[in-house]
């Protein structure tokens, strides 16, 4: 029997790497403030301690230097891992991403090899407003060359972040402010999680909602306020956006034959809009009715609390979507 204990996802994310790092040499870690501080929050909290100053790198405030240093050292045989304060200031160092770690594989036919872990946070809830705030997922996801993570529970964070430590290529992987306190039951040990493989959180058979995310919870949530409405809704998380599996979305519509997409990322060319259309192109014979999204609006996220929450996708928008479906 898997043995599991309780811990929040942070410790989560923090046990991987520790394991990882203590198995394979070539791993290192370099970002803003991690050596004292483990970085803004806490992934690496106490890893310099134990593996000193060459693989537990303070970097200056300089997202374009590291990223591309890290990148370098990918090509060079190292496995460098770097803590991206938040997803928001990729914008600073998107050519060393987009166009250099993401291209270089392909375009030496594969004589060198990116295995370079990028962890950052997105999201809103915390009134961080419009330059720490964004979900910016897709963005990376239309990307050729980059995997993308984005884990919802401290099981799978762990398991998914120890598969992007012994990929050959860059992953990126996308945590949520609101989860790096919540806890759940992780196994004891190293195991990994495979890319490409979704997981039903919750079973049902009226409604799909496939939920990135964060928004697991939020699905779970009003999946309760749903049942009591005779409303059973099938709560389907992809765990990764690249690699996609379609076929675990395609295996919900053939029991209940209609799809919410519950995405935090903003609504116009959103991650959200890839899954409708793929579903779509290849599962309309299996769809009862037109897709619905629940997503964020065009707009940059509001500091103000209360607009915060208006602009957000909620548990009210999603019932309020699922009643007008069933």
């Amino acid at each position: 029997m898997e043995r599991t204990r309780e811990l929040t996802y942070v410790q989560a994310l923090n046990e991987a790497l520790r394991a990882e790092m203590q198995k394979n040499e070539s791993i290192f870690i370099m970002g803003e403030d991690i050596r004292k501080w483990g970085g803004a929050f806490a992934v690496s909290y106490s890893l310099f301690k134990e593996f000193g100053p060459n693989r537990v790198r303070d970097t200056p405030i300089s997202e374009a230097a590291f990223m591309g240093a890290a990148t370098g050292a990918a090509i060079m045989g190292l496995r460098p891992v770097v803590e991206l304060m938040f997803n928001d200031f990729m914008g600073v160092c998107w050519d060393q991403i987009f166009n250099q770690a993401a291209k270089l594989r392909y375009m030496t036919g594969g004589q060198v090899k990116i295995p370079l872990v990028i962890i950052t946070n997105y999201g809103g809830g915390v009134s961080a407003a419009s330059h720490h705030s964004q979900s910016l997922y897709t963005l990376f996801a239309h990307c050729p060359g980059i995997k993308v993570a984005v884990p919802s529970t401290p099981r799978d964070g762990k398991g998914l972040l120890t598969s992007a430590l012994r990929d050959e290529n860059p992953v990126i992987l996308f945590s949520h402010k609101l989860m790096f306190g919540m806890k759940g039951q992780v196994p004891e040990g190293q195991y990994s999680i495979d890319f490409g493989e979704a997981e039903v959180k919750k079973p049902g058979n009226d409604i799909t909602v496939v939920a990135i995310g964060y928004m697991v919870h939020v699905a779970l949530e009003a999946s309760k306020k749903l049942a009591e409405k005779r409303i059973n809704i099938e709560v389907i998380d992809p765990r990764t956006l690249v690699p996609f599996d379609k076929e675990a979305v395609f295996n919900s519509l053939k029991k209940t034959g209609k799809l919410i997409i519950l995405d935090e990322s903003y609504r116009r060319s959103g991650y959200s809009a890839e899954i409708a259309s793929m579903m779509a192109e290849e599962g309309f014979d299996l769809l009862d009715a037109p897709i619905k999204r629940v997503t964020g609006p065009n707009t940059p996220i509001p500091f103000s609390p209360e607009l915060e929450r208006y602009v957000l996708p909620s548990e009210e928008k999603l019932i309020k979507a699922a009643e007008e479906m069933a």
